[in-house]
């Protein structure tokens, strides 16, 4: 039976109202007010701007597609029923792209809050600083950062598949709240920056292997390394946050996972996560290896006087001292492991940890105390590392750590600011073309 007269109306109305509301899904660009500081970088906007552009002109012509076929011949030898499937179809593609346009919005909108929207543009500069190796190992995609509840931070990798299709254009890291404002908020935003790196080195999958060929003793000794291989996502990220801000890295993590007794010492095969206890313990190793010096072990120490084991069940002590008895050989294997996207360099050479041993980091918090501007000449992870080094050190308190790291997020965000706007300004004056800082609607 043909479509009826007035399903084909109804339909047709309905389409037509699609078309409207999406006409109503401005650019960022024309409609979020805030400090321009306090802005995304040029190239973050720019890559939202253009995957939201792609999917609403797409959108446009699935629908303008639709109302064409309503009025072809081919729809006169279907019915209603298949009509309103073709009409459907369609608009959980258009409550697709809203949700993109709404997922970004949440992400932009606290731009507009006094003084977060600042930290938040200067925490996005942090999290390009700390995807930046020295040499071009990959193209670093735009981070943007956002507050959420919770005591976890969290990572929509950049390039992966968004709800309703499409590759998302940037990596958007989901902050503590709880975290702000302090150098601890460098140990969850790091973190979740190494997932991002080691997408992009391909390091889980090339570890995979390695950690598959060891283990080859007792059943607890396969036990642990299993468990290594099923956390190795979550190490890798840690040992990328340990290389890149230092002693700050375990001195944050050791505050997100201090909970209940309970929680730190559970065994779930089923996380990605390691046990909180074992996970410090290994953070704690790691950072003894990349950096040496004794407040690593001093920290370790603290962590088993929180979370004796001495009330432990037998038979997860025994899961955790052969995890612990394991710790060197995995240490070893993350600091020499050579995956193939590094060309020939090992992870620890390529991650440049010379810059930021102890010895460096104190001689800096030296020159600040007695010049501070340096302090905002030195790029961002390499503050956040000297500051978890003066915090373990007892040299610096909580309260100038507050108010230090404040600053400093302004000041990022503002320099970024600028020389965005002096990179575009530059090659307008040589050359009179576009400079790509503004998207068309």
């Amino acid at each position: 039976m043909p479509i009826p007269p007035y399903a084909r109306w109804m339909l047709e109305q309905e389409a037509r109202a699609l078309l409207t509301r999406l006409a109503r899904v401005k650019p960022f660009a024309l409609q979020e007010s805030m400090l321009p500081a306090a802005n995304l970088l040029p190239g973050s906007q720019l890559a939202i701007e253009k995957f939201l552009m792609a999917g609403r002109k797409h959108l446009r012509k699935l629908v303008r597609g639709f109302l064409h076929w309503l009025h072809s011949p081919a729809a006169h030898w279907s019915d209603a029923e298949q009509a309103q499937r073709r009409f459907t179809i369609l608009r959980l593609r258009f409550n697709a792209v809203v949700t993109h346009f709404d997922m970004f919005d949440n992400v932009i909108t606290q731009r507009s809050e006094s003084d977060t929207g600042l930290w938040l543009s200067g925490l996005d500069v942090v999290s390009a600083d700390a995807l930046q190796l020295k040499e071009n190992y990959y193209k670093a995609p735009p981070v943007i950062c956002y507050l959420d509840r919770g005591v976890g931070a969290a990572i929509r990798r950049a390039r992966t598949r968004m709800p309703g299709g499409g590759d998302n254009p940037v990596a958007i890291i989901k902050v503590p709240r709880e975290r702000m404002i302090g150098s601890g908020i460098a140990s969850s935003l790091v973190h979740e920056v190494g997932h991002q790196a080691a997408a992009l080195l391909d390091l889980v999958e090339s570890l995979r292997p390695v950690l598959e060929g060891l283990g080859r003793g007792s059943i607890a000794e396969q036990e642990a390394w299993q468990l290594w291989k099923r956390w190795i996502s979550e190490i890798v990220a840690d040992f990328w946050s340990k290389a890149r801000v230092g002693i700050a890295s375990t001195l944050g993590l050791m505050g997100v996972v201090s909970l209940p007794r309970a929680f730190v010492f559970r065994l779930n095969v089923d996380d990605p996560h390691p046990t909180p206890w074992i996970r410090v313990k290994l953070s704690a190793a790691i950072g003894k290896a990349l950096f040496p010096q004794p407040a690593w072990d001093q920290l370790a120490e603290l962590w088993e006087s929180y979370y004796p084991l001495d009330r432990v069940p037998e038979p997860e002590l025994r899961i955790f001292r052969m995890l612990e008895k394991t710790i060197p050989a995995l240490v070893a294997v993350l600091v020499n492991h050579r995956p193939a996207a590094l060309r020939g360099k090992t992870l620890a050479e390529a991650l440049d940890l010379q810059q930021r041993q102890p010895a460096r980091l104190r001689m800096l918090l030296d020159r600040w105390r007695v010049v501070p501007r340096h302090m905002y000449e030195i790029a961002p992870t390499m503050v956040f590392a000297a500051i978890g080094q003066g915090r373990v050190d007892n040299r610096i308190t909580p309260e100038e750590e507050s108010v230090v790291v404040g600053k400093l997020l302004s000041h990022w965000a503002l320099q970024s600011t600028l020389q965005a706007a002096a990179n575009c300004v530059m090659p307008a004056l040589e050359q009179p073309k576009p400079c790509g800082c503004h998207t068309a609607a």
